[in-house]
């Protein structure tokens, strides 16, 4: 009898038990829809929220809409010491933020428009904030877009300052900016990390095409860490810009895919074409639009293009780099440059495979040209490069 009893109330206790745990989850859900709800109707004022799923305003949010005062306070009225340049978009100035933070502000004149919000809202910050609208997928070789503006007639795109500024400066200089000597393997860790950058956006479903890479849009931080600038700008202008033909946004002219040059067709492999215009740079220190020689009829990428022996190219590398690499690592690199340059999408490599071809060269070289202790290791440097064996 006491057994019976004993169960009987055991079974009642689990039964009320498991009562209580529906009750309680029947409650967090309704109590959770309600705050959905709530926080759909109340979150935010911008009316390029209005209406949106609650997983994009999510998203939205993470751009942030900044003020103009604090803008105009930030670079000290726009004053012309902290303008830092100008590109497609406009001016850009250096800014010190009341956080502390640095940053780079892209100014230009523009009535204010719906369309600007959406674009920064769903097309810039989706390079950063895409997956799901709502996870973050910041990488460490692209440069963060923090946030937009648009008053008084202007609009501004505030980005992550980098403090080395872009890879053309040290390269070839601009201005009253002297070029700067940088060691090959440098200039291959810089290259790699612009791989990775321009690998990552490829890697994106939907997958993301720059358009408008080139050296000066491949920045430096304070330790020589590649970001990659301007990644979906050439979109963002060519859909707020509804007047201006695509050719205002392109990319310089050296630095186009023949497809891309020609039929205004951009893909992972037109993108490739401008990374081995790019390495082609970072080789001779030289802009690719120059000519090999003074005697020579054709531009640094038609002659390299038009070269058949690796041991010609091997001419215009940079003298600065003097004898600091192996003729193995410059030798690859170069064969890296012809198959991005190849005038065919189709035999040019996919920047996942360029990615791992230079995480392969930066290792080697390090190890073959970087003394360890006391240690010399035995190499065979520029100097020798390309000389022929018996």
């Amino acid at each position: 009898m006491s057994r019976t009893l004993a169960a009987t109330f055991g079974g009642s206790a689990g039964a009320v038990a498991l009562l209580g745990i529906v009750g309680l989850l029947m409650w967090f859900c309704l109590f959770h829809k309600r705050g959905v709800s709530r926080t759909s109707e109340t979150g935010s004022s911008d009316p390029s929220l209005q209406g949106r799923h609650l997983g994009v305003e999510s998203s939205l949010r993470e751009a942030r809409r900044f003020q103009l005062e604090e803008l105009s306070l930030a670079t000290k009225n726009f004053s012309d010491r902290n303008l830092i340049g100008e590109g497609k978009f406009g001016q850009v100035y250096k800014g010190l933020l009341q956080d502390g933070m640095l940053v780079a502000i892209k100014k230009r004149a523009g009535a204010p428009s719906q369309e600007f919000i959406d674009e920064v809202n769903y097309h810039l910050p989706a390079l950063y904030l895409k997956a799901c609208y709502v996870s973050s997928i910041q990488h460490r070789n692209l440069v963060t877009l923090l946030g937009y503006c648009q008053e008084n007639n202007q609009q501004f795109l505030i980005y992550e300052y980098i403090p080395n500024g872009s890879v053309s400066i040290h390269l070839y200089g601009t201005g009253q900016m002297s070029p700067q000597k940088l060691e090959f393997k440098h200039r291959l860790s810089i290259a790699q990390g612009a791989a990775k950058g321009l690998a990552h956006l490829h890697s994106r479903s939907p997958c993301l095409f720059h358009k408008d890479f080139k050296t000066a849009n491949v920045l430096v931080d304070e330790n020589f860490i590649a970001k990659v600038a301007d990644a979906g700008l050439c979109n963002f202008l060519g859909r707020i810009d509804i007047a201006g033909p695509s050719s205002e946004v392109a990319a310089d002219e050296i630095f186009l895919a023949p497809e891309a040059r020609e039929f205004r067709r951009f893909s992972e492999k037109s993108d490739a074409y401008s990374f081995g215009v790019f390495l082609l740079e970072l080789v001779s220190g030289r802009e690719a639009s120059e000519l090999p020689s003074s005697g020579s009829t054709e531009n640094l990428v038609k002659w390299v293009q038009n070269s058949q022996d690796y041991s010609n190219i091997s001419s215009i590398i940079d003298q600065r780099l003097d004898s600091s690499f192996t003729a193995e690592g410059m030798e690859e690199l170069i064969k890296l440059i012809v198959r991005c340059l190849e005038p065919s999408s189709e035999r040019r490599p996919a920047m996942s495979y360029v990615v791992l071809e230079l995480d392969r060269m930066v290792d080697k070289e390090m190890s073959s040209t970087t003394v360890m202790g006391e240690e010399t290791p035995t190499v065979t440097l520029g100097s020798q490069l390309f000389r022929a064996t018996n």
